[in-house]
C-alpha cells in the first residue's frame, strides 16, 4: 500500500530536487514578471486542502490583481483580457504552477493530487464530493488536471451561465476522476500521472490518459 508517509518522503525529496534544477529558470521570471505587468512576481489565495482545511497557496502571477472581482470572476476562458502578456506564455506552459514546489516542501501539498480549489470552485462540487475530495492532499498535478488540460475552451466555448456549466458539468466529472485517483493511489499512479502531465503540454490533443487508465471515468459527451 502507497502510505502517506512514504509519500510524503518522496514529495520532499522530488521538489527539494526540482526547485534545485529549476533556479536557473525561475530567477529570470522573477525579474520579467517584476520589469512587465502589476510589477508583482507571486499571487497568492487561500485554497482548500487536506481535510478541507485552507492555506495560501502560490503561484507566478499572470492576471490583473483585481481579477477576481472583474469579468468571469474565478473562471478563466481563452484569450481572457484580464491575463497579462507574460501570463498567457506562463499559464499555456504550466510554469505559472511551479512555485507550488513551495507548497510541497512546506507540506501543505503533494506533487500529485486534486487541484486545489477556491472557495466559490469548491463549492461547485456537488456536496458528497466536497466531503471526500480532500480525503487526500491536494496536488500541483492530478487525473483531473490532465483530462481538463482544455478546461479554458470548455468554458470559453460553453453557451450561457459559464459558472453554471462549470457546476453542472466540469465539476461532477472532475470529482469522479478524483474520487478515481483514490481508489488507485499508488506510486505507479503517481508516476504515470506526472509523466502524463508532461505529456498532454506537449500533444494536448492526445488520449494516452485513457489508453493508460482504461478503468477511468467514462468522459460526458457535452465535454468531449
Amino acid at each position: 500500500m502507497y502510505k502517506h508517509f512514504f509519500k510524503r518522503i518522496i514529495d520532499f525529496v522530488l521538489a527539494f530536487i526540482a526547485l534545485t534544477i529549476l533556479v536557473p529558470v525561475l530567477l529570470p521570471i522573477v525579474l520579467i514578471l517584476l520589469a512587465t505587468g502589476e510589477h508583482y512576481v507571486f499571487y497568492f489565495q487561500k485554497r482548500v486542502g487536506l481535510k478541507n482545511r485552507r492555506f495560501d497557496i502560490w503561484k507566478f502571477a499572470t492576471m490583473l490583481k483585481n481579477s477576481p472581482n472583474m469579468g468571469n470572476g474565478t473562471l478563466t476562458v481563452r484569450k481572457d483580457p484580464r491575463v497579462l502578456p507574460v501570463g498567457r506564455f506562463l499559464r499555456k506552459t504550466k510554469i505559472n504552477e511551479l512555485p507550488q514546489i513551495i507548497n510541497v516542501l512546506i507540506g501543505n501539498m503533494s506533487i500529485v493530487g486534486p487541484r486545489p480549489l477556491d472557495e466559490k470552485g469548491f463549492e461547485k462540487y456537488p456536496l458528497k464530493i466536497q466531503e471526500t475530495i480532500y480525503n487526500v492532499k491536494p496536488g500541483i498535478t492530478g487525473i483531473g488536471s490532465i483530462i481538463f488540460r482544455d478546461e479554458e475552451r470548455l468554458i470559453t466555448n460553453a453557451s450561457g451561465d459559464k459558472h453554471e456549466f462549470y457546476r453542472t458539468h466540469i465539476a461532477p466529472y472532475k470529482g469522479e476522476l478524483e474520487m478515481w485517483y483514490q481508489k488507485h493511489q499508488s506510486f505507479y499512479t503517481d508516476f504515470m500521472l506526472i509523466f502524463l502531465t508532461a505529456w498532454v503540454i506537449v500533444r494536448p490533443e492526445s488520449n494516452l490518459p485513457y489508453q493508460i487508465f482504461k478503468d477511468l471515468p467514462e468522459r460526458p459527451q457535452e465535454l468531449s
